[in-house]
């Protein structure tokens, strides 16, 4: 999609469809069903709109931060979010700092506890957040043991195992970002484009 046709539509007068076009440019993948989570960074406006345009996707989200009037939310559904913490691989990383998995929403509020904490003393994130936005295990653990240096591709996330899976999985997402923006285009609401991703 041509820069200024995303610019333009980013730059919508409508708040509404602002922010719904933002949801499907940075979301595509978790509407689809291919992603577990994401996150979205808003201002207080849109944070308040977020759940009507959410509205028939049974995707929840969870403010994790207020920053300089803007707010770091993550989107999820919640019952596949839960499952997914639950995983013997997730749970055990989790743990070892300081989460309970088995609780959603204690571990949600653990992690924008650590958010805070971060931005308060401008340190950026808590390595652990990618696993929360589905990136793979071995890739969470490669970047923090290489400082996020030396990766061996730099795209969703950085990846340090597996290249060739990898880049089949940002094609996959690349791919899940177009379809969702052409629906989006031809005058599909937010809920219409996440159930096509369970149908297809």
């Amino acid at each position: 999609m041509p820069a200024e046709v995303v610019a333009d539509l980013l730059s919508d007068k409508d708040g509404v469809r602002r922010l719904m076009f933002q949801v499907v440019l940075q979301c595509a993948p978790l509407l689809k069903g291919i992603k577990i989570a994401c996150m979205m960074n808003l201002d207080y406006v849109s944070c308040r709109m977020l759940s009507s345009i959410l509205q028939g996707t049974q995707i929840s989200w969870y403010r994790l931060a207020v920053r300089d009037g803007r707010y770091l939310v993550i989107l999820f559904r919640p019952d596949e979010f839960a499952a997914y913490l639950k995983r013997d691989e997730v749970c055990g990383f989790l743990e070892e700092y300081g989460y309970e998995p088995e609780n959603l929403f204690g571990t949600l509020e653990r992690l924008s506890r650590k958010i805070r904490y971060c931005f308060e003393r401008n340190q950026g994130f808590p390595h652990e957040i990618g696993v929360f936005l589905d990136y793979p295990i071995e890739d969470v653990k490669g970047f923090i043991e290489k400082k996020g240096q030396s990766s061996l591709l730099s795209g969703y996330w950085k990846v340090y195992h597996d290249r060739e899976e990898k880049e089949k999985t940002f094609l996959a997402y690349d791919k899940a970002r177009s379809d969702a923006v052409q629906e989006f285009l031809i005058g599909k609401c937010i809920c219409d484009i996440a159930k096509e991703g369970f149908l297809s």
